[in-house]
């Protein structure tokens, strides 16, 4: 391809382009946006690789310059700081193909420019980003609120480049979704998508589960095994709850995503990591940096990007649009009607919870209720988020779960008029299951 490079640093532009024409491409020079303009008149380019800040002309007038040209379908990517990065969104949706933050090695600029490559070789085969299959980011994100509408331009943004994002929001807003659509619409779609709960393993065990180990490099290690790094390769690895990785793992994970390179544990060979990563955090990192937990590198390694998901609390004319949503996803097909009233009491909770919190509380009335969810079943239900139900042993998870299942099973039936077929067709139960409960609760 023939590609213009364009920044004011002198140093950088050569080299650059020096390991750009290593790969067979065919590379000119320009020290701002105005020489690159002037060559651009003169010329015929395939990309233009541009900085951000520059002299006379930056590279966000150069980018609507190009895109209100004659070279509107050209690609083109700019190099920014970590500081421009909110600049570096705005160009993305003006037009630019990509970007990429400093410092940066040359090398990861090939895989972008494969990608513009492959777009202008077979265009027919390339059509626009909102009209790739599966690319229905609108219809995957419940809520016409402000503040989802926010979320949903972010992760569209996310969607088209392939930086790094850090989602940010309180426990069961739906962090993990907005990854899997983010990853469902990018480039490396695919490819695996890998998630890594961080809460979920111990600070011995974290390393080995991300990078892998060699057989015998500890105790209980009888075999070599892949970690997440390689399994996501040319895919995406999502870290949930990154808050929560030790600070002593902070720097191995820094150098892997920083140098993409690891090693397992108990080996000395470097493996190539081509992941894309997204991380999710409940907490705000920068308290953790401020307290000395969480390292400050690793936190702008892993926030160029960045999504804020708003409590349900903070967006609650979304609460109708997706009890139905919900509902339809629990009933599973099987009737059911939920009454006004019932759907203005869950307006009036403040769901501390969240989205997860109101999917409970609707699958257990449904279930209870037999498809008929009204005004006084959510209000029991609501009561038993708020404080827990009065005939639950406070401090016996069992005893808990069986007076719950008791409960089900004496509301199903009481609903079904008896008709325990039925009864057991509401609740999603083989009947044989269903007799085996109640015989075990001698319920009948």
């Amino acid at each position: 391809m023939r590609i213009l490079v364009v920044d004011d640093e002198k140093i950088k532009r050569v080299t650059l382009a020096d390991d750009l024409v290593a790969q067979g491409h065919e590379v000119v020079g320009a020290g701002d946006g105005q020489e690159a303009l002037e060559i651009l008149n003169n010329g015929r380019f395939d990309v233009v690789v541009t900085d951000l800040k520059m002299p006379r002309l930056d590279g966000i007038e150069l980018l609507k310059r190009i895109k209100q040209g004659p070279h509107a379908a050209m690609g083109v990517i700019m190099m920014t700081a970590y500081g421009s990065i909110p600049v570096a969104v705005e160009a993305v949706k003006l037009g630019a193909f990509d970007f990429v933050t400093k410092p940066f090695r040359n090398e990861d600029l090939f895989p972008l420019l494969k990608r513009i490559e492959q777009s202008l070789e077979t265009p027919d085969k390339a059509p626009p980003l909102d009209e790739l299959p599966g690319r229905r980011i609108d219809q995957s994100i419940v809520g016409r609120s402000t503040a989802m509408g926010q979320v949903k331009r972010m992760v569209e943004i996310c969607a088209r480049t392939d930086a790094n994002v850090l989602l940010h929001g309180e426990t069961g807003v739906g962090k993990d979704l907005v990854s899997t659509i983010i990853h469902r619409n990018c480039h490396r779609r695919d490819f695996p998508y890998v998630k890594v709960g961080c809460t979920l393993f111990p600070p011995q065990l974290i390393e080995s589960e991300l990078y892998g180990h060699e057989r015998g490099s500890f105790t209980g290690a009888e075999q070599k095994r892949q970690g997440r790094f390689e399994l996501a390769e040319g895919g995406t690895l999502y870290l949930d709850d990154v808050d929560d990785i030790p600070l002593e793992q902070q720097s191995k994970l820094l150098r892997a995503i920083e140098e993409k390179v690891f090693e397992r544990v108990g080996a000395t060979e470097m493996i190539k990591a081509n992941v894309r990563i997204i991380a999710s955090t409940k907490r705000n990192l920068l308290e953790k940096i401020a307290e000395g937990t969480f390292r400050e590198d690793l936190y702008y390694r892993l926030d160029v990007l960045r999504i804020n998901i708003p409590p349900l609390r903070e967006r609650r004319d979304d609460v109708p649009l997706l009890v139905e949503y919900l509902l339809q996803r629990i009933a599973e097909g099987r009737p059911y009607k939920i009454a006004p009233d019932a759907v203005e009491i869950l307006l009036q909770h403040d769901w501390p919870g969240n989205v997860r919190e109101l999917a409970h509380a609707l699958e257990r009335a449904f279930l209870v209720g037999g498809g008929q969810i009204t005004a006084e079943l959510v209000g029991a239900e609501m009561g038993g988020i708020a404080g827990g139900r009065p005939n639950l042993p406070a401090n016996d998870f069992r005893a808990a779960m069986e007076q719950t299942e008791r409960d089900l099973l004496e509301n199903a039936l009481r609903t079904a008029a008896g008709n325990k077929t039925a009864a057991a067709a509401a609740l999603g139960m083989k009947p044989s299951t269903f007799r085996d409960k109640l015989a075990k609760y001698g319920l009948g």
